[in-house]
């Protein structure tokens, strides 16, 4: 599904007390099988919750990752257990961060196209979302893969 040039603002989705914000993916190269996702999560809620994975119709699995740099190096690690969304809080999964990792890609991601897909949550439970592909620059303008 391709975007429209009138379908340009970003997209929210709730489920119980969380809303996700302007779920994206980074575009990605052909026979690269892995990807990133990113998004925003509010807990508007009274009880904590925690997202631990999801689904993508074009990959084999979402997961749940995070960056952190130890010294000039950036240390990827899968979150077995997710990544907590206390109440009030909002979480940003972001380059250099939290992210999804979309793993196992049927295809490539290409630049303007909407992937279907699922977020996880542990008490909210399943939550069904479109990603919008996304160019994989930086905002520093240099081009980054994961």
């Amino acid at each position: 599904m391709k975007l429209l040039a009138s379908d340009k603002k970003a997209t929210t989705y709730k489920i119980g007390g969380l809303v996700v914000a302007a779920p994206w993916a980074r575009a990605t190269p052909a026979g690269v099988p892995v990807a990133a996702g990113y998004l925003r999560v509010t807990n508007t809620g009274a009880a904590p919750d925690r997202l631990i994975g999801g689904s993508l119709a074009v990959a084999a699995g979402v997961e749940v990752h995070e960056t952190q740099m130890v010294g000039d190096v950036a240390k990827m690690r899968r979150m077995d257990k997710g990544v907590e969304i206390k109440p009030g809080q909002t979480v940003e999964l972001a380059p250099h961060g939290f992210h999804l990792m979309l793993v196992g890609l049927k295809q490539a991601l290409q630049e303007g196209d909407v992937v279907q897909g699922t977020l996880v949550f542990e008490r909210a439970g399943t939550l069904a979302l479109a990603y919008r592909v996304r160019a994989a620059v930086s905002p520093a303008g240099t081009h980054t893969h994961h």
